[in-house]
């Protein structure tokens, strides 16, 4: 297993990627020097007396109110304790890990004032396996991920459960098992740990690292329908493109000729075709795809921006010994970008739908009516491509912004939040929804070739055809279709399309964003 030095606010997407596909990580330890001079410059800002939110202060509207020096460690734990209040059922472990490490990453950055103990002790909990159960439900995404950051923070406290190994565990215990102790909390560590958009950025890279194999696989499935429907290639000519000058449609035509070149299917029809263009999800795929990537692109840059940033309030500045309250856990740019992401995603799948009606129409593709052999007898693809456009609906009716609602909490003293949260969170489901559609797609797909044999399709593609034929032989005659459409999931979930036919031939969205 890859083992990830984090270095904060240096982090590439690339590791974010690795951390969230079960990476381990290590925290660079030249980053100790600044946690220690950050939390030695809350104790001096304590010992002036001075009413500092967050550290000697009541929170939110409370932020008046004065607390006594004896009541700043009941301060802080209650704060964790009062404000684990989520609902919903438990975040996915990967997503819960990569919470964790993007929290880790911005309290090490010596600006939030935590000890090191209490960073070092998070660093543990990921190395050891010791996952907080958190609440996927009740962020506004500001002040911050405050409810399922605060479930994270609660089990730290011994407050509880964590999973260890798949099993539900009290905190305490879990701890004890692990050789560590729960974290007594210091002067403004609590709110540190509460206050960020870690929740809401976590769903947000976790959707973008899975909208990047969507759009790998859907060019893929896209060029073998293509090819299927025995389509042309000239809507991919580089000439197009360099006219209209948008880098992500350039990329994607590129791609989609590539991956065609070297196909006798496309050789046999380059001559006497009567067609004189193709349906626009044949031939307007570099100009979707390509909108697609280049939004998804800019997601990843916003989304590496904010993963690398430092989302507390109000924040430590040791060299002049202040502490000063903003607005940095507001995570309108997180909401933004999960926005784009979602775009994305419900185009990628739309697309594809269509590409998939296309094939089961034989007035359109030229072939068997929903690519049997024996329509009638066989209902073939006719209910795949039912389930695809219900698939593709729902992803519509997600797919609406969340960053444009707000609703006032706190008494109205936060009366503006970001939607961050549930904007991110629906990316899951939302990708899960297209990778269905694009395994469909590639069923249908390599089922159309089939009907040119002994024609083949180009080198890369036939790879594709075969992966699939190893795992799910050609449908002659109508049986059970579910175990077919799991299996081409797989191919894609797993990245397994991306491998076969090379990923240096398929355009990167994350690339080496820091």
């Amino acid at each position: 297993m890859t083992d990830i030095t984090l270095r904060p606010g240096n982090v590439p997407l690339s590791d974010w990627r690795a951390i969230y596909e079960g990476a381990s990580l290590r925290l660079d330890p030249a980053c100790y020097p600044a946690i220690e001079r950050s939390a030695a410059t809350v104790h001096a800002i304590l010992a002036k007396g001075e009413p500092v939110y967050g550290i000697n202060t009541g929170f939110g509207k409370l932020a008046m109110v004065k607390i006594e020096t004896d009541d700043l460690a009941t301060l802080q734990r209650n704060i964790v304790l009062s404000h684990a209040a989520g609902t919903g059922a438990p975040m996915p472990v990967a997503v819960t890990r990569l919470m964790m490490a993007l929290k880790l990453a911005s309290l090490a950055q010596g600006a939030s004032g935590c000890s090191l103990a209490t960073i070092t002790l998070l660093e543990a909990l990921l190395r050891k396996g010791l996952t907080p159960v958190v609440p996927c439900k009740g962020s506004v995404g500001a002040s911050g991920d405050l409810a399922p950051l605060a479930h994270m923070s609660a089990a730290m406290i011994g407050v509880g459960t964590f999973l260890v190994d798949g099993r539900a565990v009290e905190a305490s215990r879990a701890l004890a098992d692990a050789g560590l102790s729960p974290l007594v909390l210091g002067p403004k560590e609590g709110l540190a740990l509460l206050n960020g958009t870690q929740f809401s950025t976590a769903y947000a890279l976790a959707g973008l690292f899975e909208a990047e194999t969507l759009l790998q696989s859907a060019l893929i499935t896209g060029a073998l329908s293509t090819d299927a429907a025995r389509g042309s290639d000239t809507p991919f000519d580089p000439r197009i493109h360099a006219l209209r000058r948008h880098k992500g449609q350039i990329e994607v035509a590129s791609c989609l000729r590539g991956l065609m070149t070297g196909s006798a299917i496309r050789a046999s029809h380059l001559v006497g075709d009567e067609r004189v263009q193709d349906p626009y999800c044949l031939r307007c795929q570099p100009q979707v795809m390509g909108a697609a990537l280049d939004l998804l692109r800019q997601a990843a840059t916003t989304l590496g921006t904010e993963a690398n940033g430092v989302s507390d309030n109000p924040l430590i500045f040791v060299e002049t010994g202040e502490a000063l309250s903003g607005g940095n856990f507001h995570a309108e740019p997180v909401a933004f970008a999960a926005d784009m992401i979602a775009l994305a995603i419900c185009e990628i799948g739309s697309i594809a739908e269509r590409r998939i009606a296309m094939l089961v129409d034989p007035a359109l593709s030229g072939m068997p009516a929903f690519l049997t052999p024996k329509p009638g007898l066989n209902s073939g693809f006719m209910i795949p491509q039912v389930t695809a456009a219900a698939l593709v609906s729902e992803n519509k009716q997600r797919a609406y912004p969340a960053s444009v609602d707000s609703i006032p909490t706190s008494a109205n003293q936060e009366d503006h939040v970001s939607m961050a949260a549930h904007g991110a969170r629906r990316l899951l489901e939302m990708a899960e929804n297209a990778r269905a559609v694009i395994g469909i797609e590639l069923l249908a797909a390599a089922q159309g070739c089939d009907f040119h044999h002994p024609l083949a399709s180009s080198a890369p593609l036939e790879a594709v055809r075969i992966l699939l034929r190893s795992r799910v032989s050609r449908l002659d005659n109508d049986r059970h279709f579910h175990p077919d459409m799991e299996a081409a999931n797989t191919l894609v979930a797993e990245r397994l399309l991306v491998r076969a036919v090379g990923i240096d031939r398929l355009p990167a969205v994350t690339g080496d964003i820091a």
